[in-house]
């Protein structure tokens, strides 16, 4: 049998660091776990751009499409901002999203209880908290047609087309349900049924689906309110499905409830392959960070646990993503902090190799 194959797209400003220790870790599990990885790297975003005129070169789609997993670091920096809107560096992002038809986006906010201080939230409201979001990611008004910026009465007008299909909407809750089974078993489904028709259609088509999974426990709320829940009491809330424009605002605030966006990683699935394997692509919910780029001062721990969410859901290796999960866990618990994660008392965080270093370590110590 050969070995299960994973696409590296390291990308743009700390992306090409955070990954260097991601291979630290493959290369421990290939040696200390005989679980290994015919691993193959390529170019996104605007190192793709400066090496090719374009994002995402027609090769490296193709690499995607035949690879079990694909890992990437972060896309775009200011020296690409007054590119056009086509080949900006995100435009490779959307491509590989919407080509390889990764609907369903996974953006767990977990706080781990060492970082539990570092919430702008009280410790009671956010000890303990772990969600899953899951975001529509190929449709919605990031796709919609008509689109674009026209002259209209000698005034420019900007349009956006929020459009869902049935069907989109529907694989979408399926895969928030399957999560919800394997968790505690409570969905809330966030839309604005109250002032648009395709609100309306997705509470229809989710309530619809509910009925194959009649254990879980279905909730409907508006995504403005479930934005002012995120703050108010997050603990509610285990699994939320909403689509891309909402999802992308309330994993952020969600995100942010956990102290660092450098602790965050995501999944982006879609549909089996012939081996049984979803398509699928990982990556730290964190930008590009251009301001600390080079300095070795970039959190690694997001993209490590992107690789742990490949583990658990492109691999079938939960108990090696706990493995991982749970050395991350101990090493913070220890004190180690990198720039990002030191609190008022001060110190000396690590670089961003150092990190790695002491994450190997407990790996180590977990044999």
């Amino acid at each position: 049998m050969s070995n299960p194959s994973l696409l590296i797209l390291p990308g743009d400003g700390i992306g090409p660091e955070v990954m260097a220790e991601v291979r630290r870790i493959i290369d421990w599990f290939g040696a200390k776990r005989d679980l290994v990885f015919d691993v193959s790297e390529d170019l996104v975003g605007g190192a793709a751009y400066d090496a090719h005129g374009v994002p995402l070169h027609d090769d490296t789609m193709a690499k995607a499409q035949e690879v079990d997993a694909v890992l990437l670091g972060a896309v775009g920096g200011p020296a690409y901002d007054n590119l056009d809107f086509s080949v900006k560096p995100e435009r490779g992002l959307l491509r590989l999203r919407k080509e390889m038809d990764l609907f369903a986006n996974l953006r767990p906010a977990q706080c781990f209880d060492a970082l539990a201080d570092f919430s702008s939230l009280k410790k009671d409201l956010i000890s303990g908290l772990d969600i899953m979001i899951v975001r529509e990611l190929t449709s919605g008004v990031y796709f919609g047609e008509p689109r674009g910026i026209h002259m209209e009465e000698n005034m420019r007008v900007g349009i956006n087309t929020q459009r869902y299909t049935e069907a989109e909407i529907e694989r979408g809750a399926r895969a928030a349900f399957e999560l919800a089974m394997k968790r505690d078993k409570r969905l809330c489904s966030m839309e604005k049924a109250n002032v648009m028709e395709s609100g309306i259609l997705w509470r229809d088509v989710v309530t619809e689906v509910h009925a194959d999974y009649p254990e879980v426990e279905l909730s409907h709320m508006y995504a403005d309110n479930g934005a002012m829940q995120l703050v108010r009491a997050p603990k509610q809330f285990d699994v939320i499905y909403t689509d891309n424009l909402f999802g992308d605002i309330l994993s952020d605030c969600a995100a942010m409830l956990t102290g660092s966006l450098g602790m965050l990683p995501s999944a982006s699935l879609g549909l089996p392959m012939e081996n049984g394997r979803p398509k699928a692509m990982y990556e730290p919910v964190h930008g590009s960070a251009p301001d600390i780029t080079g300095q070795a001062k970039a959190n690694p721990i997001a993209c490590i646990l992107s690789f742990a969410m490949a583990l658990r859901y492109s691999f079938d290796q939960g108990a090696e993503a706990d493995r991982l999960e749970a050395a991350i866990e101990k090493v913070l618990a220890d004190g180690a902090r990198t720039g990002d994660l030191m609190g008022p008392e001060g110190g000396t965080p690590l670089s961003t190799t150092q990190m790695g270093d002491v994450i190997l370590a407990a790996l180590d110590d977990s044999l």
